[in-house]
């Protein structure tokens, strides 16, 4: 993908966005709503053509050559594509009929529960029809596939099957690109991570590099403290900030210096950290410090 550019009127989804996805992995896109998630995978799944910029899936343009690649990719949409009033076990039995080497249905419908689904599409819960239509953009047997929020609206059990099912195609060679707003699956699942904001790209990189490794201390007490003596007392590349109100965290290579430093800084200004707890640094960490923790409306 490179300098792609979407609009819609006078608002701008995709303004120059360009980056790669390795074969045989799992890459996550992240970002806030209305970040451009959703517009970024239709133009690679060949439902939206962009204004400006490119999008090659194996060297193929998916819109002009999308004959070529339809029987090569799995689609999962946030809804749709299913037929209303069709039941789950007969949806994948048909979608199976097209394929030369679809999985094999009667193991998809265990392994995501579907055997007890009796409702009709329209009458299912969200949760039913997202396993369905998990199922039905694997069941093909593609090499690659989109996810659009594939496990929102499961419940924790259904959560699991469903990463389950996900690793099991990565093991098989299948590239995987999904979308989602948890970040615990991005951090379980996702080989490469690609955080997007306001249509551009933040970041992206393997999960562990973006994580980093490093720890983060976190601490309670009175709100807006001065934090610039603290920040001349720790050690070079750790980095203090407040948020929520009242709420601090230094991240960085947590250790004995920045313990003496808390400890001294505190000391200093009469104050005693409450709730101290000390981990490391997590995709949501990373999240959060590039595309900001307010609220947006």
């Amino acid at each position: 993908m490179t300098d792609l550019a979407v609009s819609y009127g006078s608002t701008h989804a995709l303004g120059g966005l360009s980056f790669e996805v390795p074969a045989g992995q799992i890459t996550a896109l992240l970002g806030p709503n209305g970040a451009g998630k959703t517009t970024t995978i239709e133009v690679c799944e060949g439902y939206l053509s962009p204004d400006s910029g490119s999008v090659r899936v194996w060297g193929l343009d998916p819109v002009r050559d999308c004959a070529a690649l339809r029987p090569r990719v799995g689609v999962m949409l946030q809804d749709g594509g299913i037929y209303s009033s069709i039941r789950a076990v007969p949806m994948l039995r048909h979608l199976a009929s097209f394929y030369a080497n679809p999985l094999d249905v009667d193991d998809l419908v265990a392994r995501l529960g579907l055997g007890g689904v009796r409702a009709t599409y329209r009458r299912m819960s969200g949760g039913e029809k997202q396993r369905l239509a998990l199922a039905c953009a694997v069941v093909g047997r593609p090499d690659l596939v989109f996810l659009d929020e594939p496990s929102a609206g499961m419940d924790p059990q259904t959560r699991l099957a469903a990463w389950d099912l996900v690793e099991q195609l990565r093991a098989d060679g299948v590239t995987v690109v999904l979308t989602t707003h948890l970040i615990d699956e991005a951090e379980r699942l996702a080989d490469q991570v690609v955080i997007i904001d306001h249509g551009r790209l933040v970041t992206s990189g393997p999960t562990g590099e973006l994580v980093g490794g490093g720890g983060v201390l976190s601490f309670t007490a009175s709100e807006g403290l001065d934090l610039v003596p603290l920040r001349t007392r720790l050690p070079a590349g750790a980095v203090v900030l407040e948020g929520p109100p009242g709420h601090y965290r230094v991240e960085g290579e947590v250790g004995p210096q920045v313990l003496s430093a808390v400890g001294s800084w505190a000391d200093a200004l009469g104050v005693s950290p409450r709730d101290i707890s000390t981990g490391r640094r997590s995709l949501e960490d990373v999240f959060l410090d590039l595309t900001g923790r307010e609220l947006r409306s």
